[in-house]
């Protein structure tokens, strides 16, 4: 009993010593490539978007997208196209009203108006909240 197990260890090894040499520094080039593309084309239509929006629909959008994606990767690509579409979109009157400043570290009442945020939007998760962490920042720096 012990031998098979010893074997199926060694055929396990040898199965990923072989998938780490086949997939290795190209598998990662690939899919840092791919990631940086996602990234120009989500920057490239948040600004396109931003230029006939303004701050909140660039929020909403970027909202109602990540609600149809999945990921840390979704995440990101929704932040860049947020970001970029803020540059271009006309301001939202009210749209700083009641938002906490933005701080590095986060105190409680920053996370609670996040949270809450997402909760009126029924989005779960803590990628909306990482979404209007940026609010946060666009409002502080505006002031």
């Amino acid at each position: 009993m012990r031998k098979k197990i010893w074997i199926g260890i060694a055929l396990l090894v040898l199965l990923l010593v072989v998938l780490a040499k086949l997939l290795g520094p190209g598998w990662l080039e690939h899919f840092n490539t791919e990631r940086q593309q996602e990234a120009q084309e989500a920057r490239q239509s948040g600004l396109v978007f931003g230029q006939q929006s303004d701050q909140m629909q660039c929020l909403d959008q970027a909202l109602a997208d990540f609600t149809t994606c999945s990921g840390s990767g979704c995440t990101i690509k929704q932040g860049v196209f947020l970001k970029a579409c803020w540059e271009n979109a006309s301001q939202t009157e009210g749209f700083c009203e009641d938002v906490p400043a933005f701080e590095d570290k986060p105190n409680e009442e920053a996370k609670a108006w996040a949270k809450q945020s997402c909760w009126a939007r029924d989005i779960p998760g803590e990628g909306c909240r990482l979404l209007m962490r940026q609010r946060q920042q666009l409002c502080t720096q505006s002031d």
